[in-house]
Formats: C-alpha cells, sequence, structure tokens
C-alpha cells in the first residue's frame, strides 16, 4: 500500500487531512507525525492571551481529526531523512517509509536558542506559550522585595507585527488576570521601525495606539544578552526586564537540518514553484518551513493556507502521474493586528481603519478556520 507522510501538522498539511475525510486516496495510508497532540491556530494566540478565548478554541486535537479521517497519528521526533530509501527515522518510533512526503513543521523565532535566561519565554512552541508565560509572571511577582515599588517591567523582543499584538494583548492580560494595571511593556527590535510588513499609514496608527497605551517602542536595537532581571542591547544599554517575550522574526527549527535537503540561506528548505524540494524527491516543503527560490514569500499564515489546495492537489498528482501544478503568491492580502482591547487594525491595500467591527471581523474568520478542523461531528 502507498503512503503519504504529513510531517508536522501546520495549515497546509491539516487541509490534506480535511481533504482525506471527504475523499480519502485510495489504495494509501496517510501517516501524520507530529511531536505535539495538539496544533494551535497562530492566528488566536493573541485573542487567546487576552483572555477574549479559551485555550480550546485555539486548538486542534489531531487524534480527533486523524480518527475522523482514518489517518494514523504518530506522536515522534524526527533524527534522519533516508532519501536513497524514501525512509523517516525517529528518535521514540519505528522508521517509517514514504511514497510521498509533505513537511510543515513551522519556524521559530530568531536568536533565542543563543539565550540562557529563566526571564526568557519564547513565543514557540506556541502550544505551551501561555503556561510558560504565565509561570514566569507570577514568579517575578513573588520574587519581587516588598519595598519594590516600580511596576513589573516586561519586554517584548521583535517588531513585527506578531509582537505588536503580543504586547497589546499582553497588557489586557496583567490587567485582568494579573492585577497589574502599572506593568511597564516595552518593545524592542533591531530594525528601524516597527511593523515594516505595513504601510506608513497602519504603522503611524500602531504608535499612536501603543503610545495611548503606554507601550513603549526602541528601534535599531538588537539584544545580544538577557539576564535574570536585565538585557543587554548591541550598544551597551542595559535595559530592566522582569520578563523577556521573545517574537522575533522566523528561522528554520533544527529539524530541518537534519533531513539534508537543500535549503535556502536561513535554513528552510529550498522549492520549486509546486512546492516539492529543488531536489528532485518526491518531497514538499509547506507553510514556514519551505521556500520558493525563484518567488520567495514572507513567513506568513496566510501564504500557507493559500497553498493548501496547491499541496492537495499536488500530493495527488504525484501518486498518479499526473501534472503538478505551482503555487502563485498573492501580491495583497487583508492583514488584521488583535490589539487586546475589543478592537482590532485593518489594513487592506492603501486602507486602514481600526474598531471594534474589525476586531469581530477577525473573530468570525478566525473561528470559522480552525473550526473546520475541529472534529466535533462539523467538517464542512
Amino acid at each position: 500500500m502507498r503512503c503519504i507522510v504529513l510531517l508536522g501538522i501546520g495549515h497546509t498539511n491539516a487541509h490534506v487531512v480535511r481533504e482525506w475525510i471527504h475523499s480519502p486516496i485510495p489504495d494509501c495510508r496517510l501517516v501524520c507525525v507530529s511531536n505535539t497532540p495538539t496544533a494551535t491556530y497562530s492566528g488566536m494566540l493573541p485573542g487567546t492571551l487576552a483572555g477574549q478565548f479559551q485555550v480550546n478554541e485555539m486548538e486542534i486535537d489531531l487524534e480527533a481529526l486523524c480518527l475522523s479521517a482514518g489517518a494514523e497519528l504518530m506522536l515522534a521526533e524526527v533524527n534522519e531523512l533516508d532519501t536513497a530509501t524514501s525512509t523517516l527515522h525517529f528518535a521514540n518510533a519505528e522508521s517509517l517509509h514514504f511514497d510521498v512526503l509533505s513537511i510543515g513543521v513551522g519556524s521559530m523565532p530568531a536568536g533565542w536558542r543563543d539565550m540562557q535566561s529563566e526571564s526568557l519565554v519564547p513565543i514557540k512552541p506556541m502550544n505551551t506559550f501561555l503556561d510558560r508565560l504565565d509561570g514566569r509572571l507570577r514568579q517575578s511577582i513573588r520574587s519581587r522585595a516588598p519595598h519594590e515599588s516600580c511596576p513589573l517591567r516586561i519586554s517584548v523582543v521583535g517588531g513585527g507585527v506578531a509582537s505588536i499584538e503580543v504586547a497589546l494583548c499582553l497588557q489586557t492580560r496583567l490587567r485582568d488576570q494579573f492585577k497589574k494595571e502599572s506593568a511597564s511593556i516595552q518593545i524592542l527590535t533591531a530594525a528601524i521601525e516597527i511593523a515594516s510588513e505595513l504601510r506608513p499609514r497602519s504603522i503611524r496608527r500602531l504608535r499612536q495606539i501603543l503610545g495611548k497605551r503606554g507601550i513603549t517602542i526602541v528601534t535599531n536595537t538588537k539584544v545580544t544578552k538577557v539576564s535574570d532581571r536585565t538585557l543587554d542591547a548591541f550598544d551597551g544599554t542595559q535595559y530592566q526586564a522582569d520578563c523577556v517575550i521573545w517574537a522575533t522574526g522566523a528561522v528554520a527549527p533544527p529539524v530541518l537540518a537534519q533531513l539534508s535537503l537543500p535549503t535556502d540561506e536561513r535554513g528552510f528548505i529550498a522549492t520549486e514553484s509546486t512546492l516539492k524540494t529543488t531536489a528532485g524527491w518526491p518531497i514538499f516543503a509547506v507553510g514556514d518551513s519551505g521556500t520558493m527560490i525563484d518567488d520567495p514569500t514572507p513567513k506568513a499564515g496566510v501564504y500557507a493556507v493559500r497553498q493548501s489546495p496547491i499541496l492537495w492537489h499536488n500530493l495527488q498528482a504525484t501518486l498518479s502521474g499526473g501534472e503538478l501544478i505551482p503555487y502563485v503568491p498573492q501580491g495583497d492580502f487583508l492583514k488584521l493586528l488583535n490589539t487586546g482591547d475589543g478592537k482590532a487594525l485593518l489594513q487592506y491595500k492603501s486602507l486602514t481603519f481600526y474598531g471594534r467591527w474589525c476586531w469581530w471581523l477577525k473573530t468570525y474568520i478566525d473561528k470559522h478556520f480552525v473550526k473546520r478542523f475541529q472534529v466535533t461531528g462539523n467538517v464542512d
């Protein structure tokens, strides 16, 4: 029997499982490999951080999803890919042969592995982020001396939209769950401007929102060291921080280096426009895991979602000997940022809006998307 293996169940690979529920490929196994039993939908993480959603609303139960599809779920850590025999080897499970492999293990924040500090809380893995963050916040509050009158100090390292959402939604969490009205939050980024992926008008509006909320911005500052209560910048400046949330730009996770496939300069798997590896084997890399060498895109979930039907077609075509089709990235797309106050910032083309209706729209889109994979009897 032929076998399709999905390594990592991110946005794109999860779509294959969903399609399998309705249209399984005859005489073919579908095996899903993950190092966690749940997948976290990144679009709802800021809202969950702000207490707008329950944790289970942003989670996908992979066992239930695979069971509904008649697929197999392996909870395992990959340590080698043998392309000569089309076999994956694992640290804690038997080896697995495949006819087609799709890799979608995501990305990780850049730089944090070089830091060693109890105060450091990387945003990934996302499925444990809230627990790790709450643990650090509680520890910071307990360890403060009785005479310390200054507010709890939190730094968010990274200046992209994800970092800004985290900073704004964290402020709401501190107020509602930790009763810390006066906590100090700052964003530090090595870039010359925050949210550089947005248009100038949107950036100005974000700066207004952050300023009104008392969240400070420090640009052109690369963090080089994180200690228990401080962090150091490249220019020698030292900042006070009881908790450091690391949410920098994406780099390849270590597992990709173990697969011995062609990569780009950042370690992501190099692919053709069909999402197939440039090495020519029946291996695809999707979402953040892959980079189309001729037309690279930012590491953003919206691209992973749009790759889904392309991957599904090309997996089937690979098995049947059919023609693969290319993925053509969209030039622009709707952007929605949760600001943690029951509102959101919306950017579409040259338009920028900020208001409660933007949050309603974001919430509708996010909930509608994730419910497609939360198996409760409805997988349409």
